[in-house]
């Protein structure tokens, strides 16, 4: 057995036993037990980490403990790049896809709305999450922390917010949303991306007040579902408009 004192930063507090949060602490290791281990036995999953620091330095998931070590563990950095020191991933994601659980069709809708690459099904396991993930590069959304502590998933949220407007504020702040954003390309249904389709074409399948008060319509290449700017779009725009506004100021 050896002793390694740890200290959690941020938002991973709220995973601890309140006596744990916010200060340093000592904890019993197992022999041979790797900073990976000892992180999600204390409550916290690996995806929420971004940065292990052991003795000061910044180390993987994968280095052993030994007695008298000091770990300090950091979640997303938000505003500073660490991309140096980084050592807990093989690599970052370049293209931001995700895989939302059964709990949060919501916040995977809005995802959509918002052109977002999210694959959501009420009866996904999540043993099929887990390998949907690992196959595809996508972020696990989820509640479950014991889904994100499982060693394929390699990047995930843990979704804190329980209302979807909520939640995508949440995302927003944590993964920089606003510069990938791109509103009314993807179908809400099917995931998949939309096209222009001709008006005439359009008109003619739908009810003269619709297809006779919009000019541009786009459909879904798989579904075949039509869209236009109308009570969707308006209330995507106000959900919008102050998460933008934020991140503005957060920028200036």
């Amino acid at each position: 057995m050896v002793q390694a004192t740890f200290r959690f930063y941020e938002e991973l507090n709220d995973f601890l036993a309140p006596a744990r949060r916010r200060r340093a602490f000592d904890c019993d290791c197992a022999q041979a037990a790797t900073v990976k281990h000892m992180i999600e036995a204390l409550g916290v999953p690996h995806t929420e980490v971004e940065l292990v620091l052991l003795n000061g330095e910044s180390v993987g998931f994968e280095r052993m403990l030994l007695d008298g070590d000091r770990v300090a563990v950091y979640p997303k950095f938000e505003r500073l790049d660490i991309s140096p020191l980084l050592k807990v991933r093989d690599r970052p994601l370049r293209v931001l896809r995700f895989v939302a659980d059964a709990h949060l069709g919501g916040l995977a809708r809005l995802l959509r709305m918002l052109g977002f690459d999210t694959l959501y099904d009420n009866h996904f396991e999540d043993t099929t999450i887990a390998e949907v993930a690992a196959h595809d590069g996508r972020i696990v959304l989820t509640r479950d922390r014991e889904l994100l502590k499982r060693r394929v998933i390699s990047h995930g949220c843990y979704v804190h917010a329980l209302k979807p407007a909520l939640q995508l504020r949440e995302l927003f702040e944590r993964l920089d949303l606003a510069r990938s954003i791109a509103p009314f390309s993807l179908c809400l249904h099917c995931n998949l991306p939309l096209q222009p389709i001709d008006l005439e074409e359009a008109r003619e399948r739908l009810p003269s007040r619709i297809g006779y008060s919009y000019s541009r319509f786009v459909q879904c290449r798989g579904c075949r579902r039509l869209y236009w700017q109308g009570s969707h779009w308006r209330n995507m725009c106000a959900l919008l408009a102050p998460l933008l506004e934020a991140q503005g100021a957060a920028d200036a």
